[in-house]
């Protein structure tokens, strides 16, 4: 996934278009029409480096642990409630 793959975590959500283009998936590097169902994908480090995937593929690399997100790498942070509350 050149360079997109460096990230620790990722951000995944639907994508839709409607304009006619063509885009180059990261995992498999087949072509992506944009007017088909398919996934936004932002890296950690860089967001405006996101990248339009096919749901597949991305299914494949969550599967196999090359997509990891932020929740499986950086667990939330306890709320404002739960922080006051142990300092009891």
């Amino acid at each position: 996934m050149d360079g997109f793959g460096d990230a620790r975590w990722y951000a995944i959500r639907p994508a839709g278009s409607t304009k006619p283009a063509t885009y180059r998936c990261p995992v498999c590097r087949r072509h992506l029409p944009a007017l088909t169902d398919h996934l936004l994908v932002l890296p950690e480090v860089e967001p405006t480096r996101r990248r339009h995937a096919h749901t597949a593929c991305v299914a494949r690399a969550r599967a196999s642990g090359r997509l990891a997100l932020r929740e499986e790498v950086e667990p939330r942070r306890p709320g404002l409630l739960s922080r006051l509350l142990r300092r009891s």
